[in-house]
């Protein structure tokens, strides 16, 4: 039986399509759910979406130019496949903890005047779902790309984004929410349930 991908590079397709809806989902994110001049209290983006702009698209450009196209067997369809799921997986993490976060969401680094902290739905067990997810739907690509080296730029690219704007993020909470928020960070992990 041919692989599913077989000749017509469907994989590689899917793919790009899969790339062109994630880009697609951020660019609305980022025009609807920038903070507003007259809702915010603290601003302290500190450069850290640029960061996120530059090495999203940069590392999965980078990605595809390095991704596997010879003929695919079933074992790099079933890889792709998993790569796939991976991908939807983190679009579902990503858009529930936006959802439950309702107004406090913003794409850049910003405490509104009326800011809540949120510490329950998934925001109980880790305080940056939405990172989480942004990781598996970039890191679910570069699973779909067939190549150990596409995964390695593509994750440790993404990874050194997250990390700096976690560490911009959280300092921001810490100056803003004090105790409360070091008391919230002893009990909850920063993006992977027990272990970061």
């Amino acid at each position: 039986m041919p692989a599913l991908f077989k000749k017509t590079k469907m994989g590689i397709n899917l793919v790009i399509y899969f790339s062109l809806l994630f880009f697609l989902s951020e660019l609305i994110l980022k025009i609807k759910k920038r903070s507003g001049k007259n809702e915010t209290k603290v601003k302290n983006d500190k450069k850290s979406l640029i960061f996120f702009w530059v090495a999203i698209p940069l590392s999965l450009t980078v990605g595809f130019f390095t991704a596997d196209y010879h003929q695919w067997t079933a074992f790099n369809d079933a890889v792709a496949i998993l790569g796939i799921g991976i991908f939807f997986l983190g679009i579902i993490l990503r858009w529930i903890s936006i959802v439950q976060l309702d107004k406090g969401f913003t794409v850049d680094v910003a405490i509104t005047k009326n800011h809540n902290l949120k510490t329950d739905g998934m925001y109980r067990h880790v305080r940056h779902p939405s990172y989480l997810g942004l990781f598996l739907i970039c890191f679910g690509l570069s699973v779909s790309m067939n190549s150990l080296l596409s995964m390695a730029v593509i994750s440790v690219s993404i990874l050194a984004a997250l990390i700096y704007r976690i560490k911009v993020e959280e300092t921001t909470l810490i100056e803003e929410f004090g105790d409360t928020y070091t008391d919230y960070m002893k009990k909850t992990s920063r993006l992977i349930p027990g272990l970061y």
